[in-house]
């Protein structure tokens, strides 16, 4: 329709106005966060950012819906993963979407009050439905991508530590040493059971000697775990040998009815050690 071109025309030339409001208009006390940066280039690019969404957002009017909701799909991904945003609590933007929507009807009624002639209120409360049906995708859609974008660097994250948290290290001769340290829950053991298998097949280890006068409690799950792990190294053909078993993990051992018949067992890393010299 002609009407709908141009309150494109209409809302494209407004559009760098929008911005410039907009962003005089924000909230700057807000401790933390993109919309409370003193940095030139972060406020420029907020700006920009601000902007390539009204000429985004502009072409519901002339597009059809599936081809303008791929490109404005693009646009809020793009937020969802920005860095600075990402680091804006949530809320704070969530609120932002709301204030520019109430921009947009602002306008709409602006535009309508400039053509009362041509512009019915059907015509207008039709155009403000559009908008406030995108305004709920791109919150929708905003809030999906950066919780996936967090879940996943979160996952990220933790499938580091957890590396980080069970390393081999080399020592001669085909061997290595796996020194387990700290708290270990279901997840963690199940991370050091596939890490540590991995690793011994890819370093070529023979025997691991396996510490673990660093940990001070484990529950029934884990030491089951644990232990599969090492019926696991057995049968990819590594020996090993176990140190530092305190009392407490022990009883729970037998208490599961492991059998430490094929496991050198000693009281310190040293011990064993020497005695595979």
């Amino acid at each position: 329709m002609q009407r709908d071109k141009d309150l494109h025309k209409f809302l494209l030339q407004k559009a760098e106005r929008l911005t410039e409001e907009w962003y005089e208009s924000l909230d700057k006390s807000d401790p933390a966060g993109v919309y409370s940066s003193t940095d030139p280039e972060i406020i420029c690019k907020l700006k920009t950012q601000n902007l390539e969404f009204h000429k985004q957002l502009c072409k519901i009017f002339i597009e059809e819906k599936s081809v303008f909701l791929k490109g404005f799909d693009e646009w809020v991904i793009g937020i969802a993963t920005d860095k600075e945003h990402l680091e804006t609590p949530t809320h704070y933007i969530l609120r932002e979407f709301m204030r520019v929507r109430k921009q947009y009807l602002d306008f709409i009624e602006e535009y309508a009050e400039s053509n009362p002639r041509e512009v019915t209120q059907k015509q207008i409360d039709l155009w403000k439905n559009v908008l406030v049906e995108i305004f709920d995708i791109a919150l929708l859609r905003f809030t999906e991508e950066k919780s996936k974008y967090v879940d996943s660097q979160f996952e990220e994250q933790q499938q580091m530590i957890n590396d980080l948290s069970s390393p081999i290290i080399d020592l001669t001769r085909g061997r290595a040493l796996l020194p387990l340290v700290g708290e270990i829950d279901t997840i963690r053991a199940s991370a050091i059971l596939e890490n540590t298998l991995q690793q011994c097949m890819d370093k070529s280890v023979a025997h691991l000697f396996i510490d673990l006068s660093g940990v001070y409690m484990i529950d029934t799950m884990v030491a089951h775990q644990i232990f599969s792990l090492l019926d696991g190294l057995r049968l990819i053909g590594v020996t090993t040998s176990l140190s530092g078993i305190r009392p407490e993990i022990a009883q729970t051992a037998v208490q599961l009815g492991i059998n430490f018949g094929k496991i050198t067992i000693t009281s310190s890393l040293a011990q064993a050690i020497s005695k595979t010299e």
